[in-house]
Order: C-alpha cells, then sequence, then structure tokens
C-alpha cells in the first residue's frame, strides 16, 4: 500500500542535498513510500536530478524557507508559504500521512501546534526520540521543544512517553524516570518534587520509577526519561557529542604506533560492531508527540543517512497508528475520558 510522505527540502544545514539523498536511500528500504516535496527547484533540480526516482514526484515550488535561527513566533506569522509550512499543511489536508524536517526546532513545533493542534488531553507537544543505553534503547522527553515546564506537562510528558514506548521499544510495561540532579525525594526544584507526587498517585505509579540521574540512564534503569526540554536537549547534545569524542580518541590511539595499528586490524570487527550500535544517525528521527498528525524532527546537522532513518521512523509511526493508539492508551493509563479537554495528569 503507497505511503506518503512530506519533505521539507529547505530544512537543515545542508539542505537540500542531504534531503534528497535521505530520500532515495529511504526509498530502497521503503520502496512503497512516496514524497511529496516542497522546496526552491531551482536550487532542489540538481540534487533530484541524481535521483530519477525522486525527481519523478510531486515538488511544489516555494522560494520561502524557515532560516535556522528564526525566531518561532516570527516563522508562524511571516512563513505560511515556507517549505516547511507547506509540509505541515500536506498533513493537516491528508495529502501526506506524515511530515518530515530537519529545519528550525522551535518553529517546527510552533507550526505543527498551530495547524495540526494536538491530541485530546494534550496542553504541549514534546520532542520524543530514542537513545540507547548499556541495556535497552530509552525514549528521552522532552528534546528540546518546551524550554519551561510545570508538573501538568511532565506529567502528560510521563504519559505520552509510557505509550510511546510500548509502540516503539515493544515494552510491555515500560519504566518511568524522572531526570534530576539526585535520586533522593528532597533533590530537584518544586516542578519536578511535584511530578514525582502526581506520577507515583496516579495509575502510572506502578512504573514510575523516580528520579535518575544522567549514569542511571546510561546504565538502562529506565525505558522511559521525562524532563523539561532544556535539559534534555542539553543531555542529549552531550551524549552525542561525548561519543563523538571517545571516537576521535580511538581512532587517534590506534594511528599512535605500528603496534596499534596491528590491534586495530585484530579489533575492527568489534569496533566496527560498536560504530553502528553507537552511531547517532540511527537514532536520528524524534517525534513531535502529542500532535494531532504525525510529524517527524531530524537533526538539523545530520546527512543522507541520518535522514533517511528519519523518514523510516515517520514510516513506523504511520504504519503503528501511533497517534490513534496514544488516544486508546491514555485513556487506560488514565483511567479518563481521552476527549475531555483537561489535562491527561492524575
Amino acid at each position: 500500500m503507497s505511503l506518503i510522505i512530506a519533505l521539507d527540502l529547505m530544512g537543515g544545514d545542508n539542505a537540500p542535498e542531504i534531503v534528497v539523498d535521505g530520500a532515495a536511500l529511504a526509498r530502497k528500504r521503503f520502496p512503497e513510500v512516496s514524497f511529496l516535496l516542497f522546496g526552491d527547484e531551482a536550487k532542489v533540480r540538481p540534487h533530484l536530478a541524481r535521483h530519477p526516482e525522486i525527481a519523478a514526484m510531486p515538488l511544489v515550488h516555494t522560494a520561502d524557507f524557515v532560516a535556522g535561527d528564526a525566531k518561532p513566533s516570527l516563522a508562524l506569522r511571516q512563513g505560511r508559504q515556507s517549505s516547511m509550512r507547506l509540509a505541515i499543511n500536506a498533513v493537516k489536508d491528508g495529502s501526506a500521512a506524515a511530515a518530515v524536517s530537519a529545519g528550525n526546532t522551535g518553529a517546527l513545533m510552533a507550526m505543527a501546534k498551530f495547524v495540526l493542534k494536538t491530541l485530546p488531553g494534550i496542553d504541549r507537544p514534546a520532542i520524543a526520540g530514542p537513545m540507547p543505553t548499556k541495556q535497552n534503547t530509552a525514549v528521552v522527553l522532552d528534546l528540546g521543544a518546551n524550554v519551561d515546564c510545570n508538573v501538568e506537562h511532565l506529567v502528560q510528558f510521563a504519559v505520552m512517553g509510557h505509550v510511546f514506548a510500548r509502540i516503539v521499544t515493544g515494552v510491555a510495561e515500560p519504566k518511568i524516570g524522572l531526570l534530576n540532579i539526585g535520586t533522593e525525594d528532597l533533590k530537584g526544584n518544586e516542578v519536578i518534587r511535584g511530578a514525582a507526587a502526581t506520577l507515583r498517585a496516579s495509575p502510572l505509579g506502578r512504573d514510575f520509577y523516580g528520579f535518575v540521574e544522567g549514569t542511571d540512564v546510561t546504565n538502562g534503569a529506565v525505558d522511559v526519561v521525562v524532563t523539561d526540554g532544556f535539559t534534555g536537549n542539553v543531555a542529549l547534545k552531550i551524549a552525542e557529542g561525548t561519543a563523538s569524542m571517545y571516537s576521535s580518541f580511538l581512532r587517534q590511539a590506534f594511528r599512535s604506533g605500528w603496534r596499534a595499528k596491528i590491534g586495530y586490524l585484530l579489533a575492527k570487527p568489534a569496533l566496527d560492531g560498536l560504530r553502528t550500535r553507537l552511531d547517532p544517525r540511527r537514532y536520528n528521527g524524534a517525534m513531535l508527540l502529542g500532535l494531532n498528525g504525525v510529524v517527524v524532527k531530524s537533526h538539523g546537522g545530520t546527512d543522507a543517512v541520518g535522514f533517511g532513518h528519519a523518514i523510516g521512523a515517520a514510516v513506523e509511526l504511520v504504519r503503528a497508528s501511533a497517534n490513534e493508539r496514544i488516544i486508546e492508551e491514555m485513556t487506560s493509563v488514565a483511567g479518563r475520558d481521552a476527549g475531555a479537554p483537561a489535562a491527561v495528569a492524575g
């Protein structure tokens, strides 16, 4: 069955090249997927020429795009004809099943929330994405959409993350942790302590692990890590930077002499496996969770392989009927009518 994904060709540090190349890679994995393309035709056509199968797909020309440093409020007002906005509009009007963009995170969230609205019971959507750990793949949210959060927001993130983890990782009863500066009950500010108290008293209490620190996350203590968008984004960037740093250290070490080079040849199969497991491109593609439509945010600095994985994430979310299952599970988990306008928090 054909599946149409809307692509913002102009979003990201290396657009439109990596978007077009990523689409070609994704189509090899998902040959049933086709794309609805939005971007500046003059800038896009030279890259499409290398991929005839993508070039044959519909391209909606727009010279307007959202700059990486644009303020979300300004982008929302002035970017109505931008490639990002048109891709989101395609989800709203049913022309596409999902939209994928590597563009400005704040603008993408503002536009998507304005156009698609939120699921019942959700005040603020959150960016949710996978993170590798020693034991599992944890779902982390929020990764940058909401800098300031209150108790209600964090509890809603926990509910959505709990459901999302069941869909994405297949864990039947995901353990939820609140990212904090310590595991003791008195640690953290009033918001995080209030969220912990609310979660313990809610139907999610059985799966609430408690507070977690950074080492708990990497050790795989929980399946869902809940935090505000400021902290989550900083943690994500530090994790990516640390992985890159150790990769650089390893390369330097194995180039330090002929014995080291021989050691590298012997260790290469294991190192290749480690590199694959920790490759951030494999985990690229975070869902704007809580929207009434599927929108996936790709890392702005990714390459074609990473963008292809973001498209794959969108395909899998649509196939899994993610939003429909979130609504169903929220009703069960929160023990209330998901159609009510009040917040989901217990």
